[in-house]
């Protein structure tokens, strides 16, 4: 069907267009920019789990027009592109790399995450030259995992070119003498474009439908699960409530709007957590950090072997008080927590990496950086509020999609045992259909954190399922921490 459409053969890519819209290009020559940038789109196969495709303008400013999550249809692509009304400025292109290096190539904005290994490419199509400085910004662009081609019409800068293009430059730069012969360099670039990423690879070309990888043999493809599941029956689908291997590391508040008694809660919130898990080191290791004015490891991922060792050093950890530093928690987590020094399996193991972060109360420093880092670096981040968590920081770190991976208490009794109308007893992972499909049991159930229907107690049944993004209401206030 590919062939008949004349589709690249590809596996699936993040396209970013970044068009020079400034004053220099004439209308006319606006609209074959247009007309290239829809020729490429034309060859290419769309979609979610497919290509996708973003585009922004440039002059004195950068306008994003459409990111690579808004729209999986060559028809809404197209409509969009031909609504564009050019700028008319200047020529900042330093600028607009850097917006598409901390912008348009986020996960927010619908780029996959890097451990995926998905291409990001960027395509810049330029007349003049530039009036900002883009070789340090280019460099950073293309150390952050971008491929950047550099396309110069007519009065465009060689050296400028050169120096935003990834290398071999020979293969990423290229200069049209006018716009008018850009429609036929569109053809000769669309099968540049369509050798990324190309192979023999069958899984690159089919829909396999495996959940969790799929990989080639000599003329056919098989799925495979994590190691510590198997395969189903079907051949696709991956166990959910096997002996699954994930590496969790709990980020605990201890500031001093927690209050003593309340961190004791939290300390049994985690041993809750720890009960349902198989922590063994060649299975499920966990380690947990405490932050406040300043962050400290309790214990690192490599610390302890049986769920008896954590939960008996959870219970001596001591309350730390002070300040609200969830911005510099997530830092520690990401470049220490996740380390292989501190136990971390390697990313080539596929082994899940967990970060779930309790608070209570809004941040003292900035969480958007590191939150994001968290998530780009592989880490499915989940966040538990109560009191008064603020829920624009809950969802900046959570993972997508958001309204599954966080929730919030009022207070801190009902994070252990919720006074609902039975709607509120916890939902087995491996009796109930979870939300979140996870390979292992310890998202599994992080999953029913999020769903709210949660009781901490003895007896474990499914008696309703909420929907995602529900609140949970109790008969009490919340507390003022």
């Amino acid at each position: 069907r590919e062939q008949e459409l004349g589709l690249c053969r590809t596996g699936p890519l993040d396209i970013v267009f970044v068009i020079d819209s400034s004053r220099s290009v004439r209308p006319f020559e606006f609209e074959t920019m247009r007309r290239f940038m829809m020729d490429i789109i034309g060859s290419l196969d769309v979609g979610p789990n497919a290509t996708r495709v973003g585009v922004i303008q440039y002059s004195s400013q950068v306008q994003n027009i459409f990111s690579l999550k808004t729209f999986f249809t060559r028809a809404d692509m197209e409509k969009a592109i031909n609504s564009i009304v050019p700028l008319a400025q200047g020529t900042m292109t330093g600028l607009a790399i850097q917006y598409v290096m901390n912008v348009a190539f986020t996960t927010q904005e619908g780029a996959r995450p890097l451990h995926k290994k998905i291409p990001r490419i960027a395509i810049i199509v330029t007349d003049g030259r530039p009036q900002d400085r883009v070789t340090e910004v280019a460099t950073q662009a293309r150390n952050a995992g971008i491929e950047i081609y550099a396309v110069g019409i007519q009065r465009a800068d060689m050296n400028s070119l050169r120096a935003m293009a990834s290398p071999p430059l020979e293969e990423h730069v290229f200069l049209v003498e006018s716009f008018e012969l850009i429609q036929q360099f569109g053809k000769q670039f669309q099968d540049k474009l369509c050798g990324v990423n190309t192979s023999t690879d069958l899984c690159n070309g089919v829909d396999h439908g495996c959940e969790f990888k799929c990989v080639s043999t000599e003329g056919s493809y098989r799925c495979v699960c994590p190691e510590g599941q198997q395969l189903q029956a079907d051949g696709k689908a991956c166990s959910k409530c096997g002996a699954g291997h994930v590496d969790l590391v709990m980020v605990i508040d201890g500031s001093k709007s927690v209050r003593p008694q309340n961190f004791e809660l939290v300390k049994q919130f985690v041993n809750r957590i720890v009960d349902l898990l198989e922590v063994s080191p060649h299975g499920t290791r966990v380690g947990l950090v405490q932050y406040s004015s300043r962050v400290r490891t309790e214990f690192p991922l490599n610390k302890y072997h049986s769920a008896d060792e954590i939960k008996k050093a959870v219970m001596e950890v001591e309350y730390m008080e002070k300040g609200t530093m969830t911005g510099l928690a997530l830092k520690h987590m990401v470049e220490h927590s996740f380390s292989e020094l501190e136990g971390a399996r390697p990313l080539s193991h596929n082994v899940p990496r967990i970060g779930l972060v309790f608070t209570d109360g809004r941040s003292q420093d900035d969480i958007s950086e590191w939150a994001r880092r968290a998530k780009e670096s592989g880490i499915v981040m989940f966040a538990v509020g109560v009191g008064k968590a603020v829920e624009e920081e809950l969802r900046a770190i959570a993972s997508e999609p958001v309204e599954q991976h966080f929730s919030y208490s009022a207070d801190f009794t009902t994070m252990t045992h919720l006074e609902g109308k039975g709607e509120t007893e916890i939902r087995s992972p491996c009796e109930c259909e979870a939300l979140v499909q996870f390979q292992t049991n310890t998202v599994a159930i992080l999953q029913s954190l999020t769903e709210k229907n949660i009781l901490w107690g003895d007896a474990w049944a499914c008696r309703g399922a909420g929907q995602p993004g529900d609140r949970l209401h109790t008969g009490k206030g919340g507390m003022d921490t």
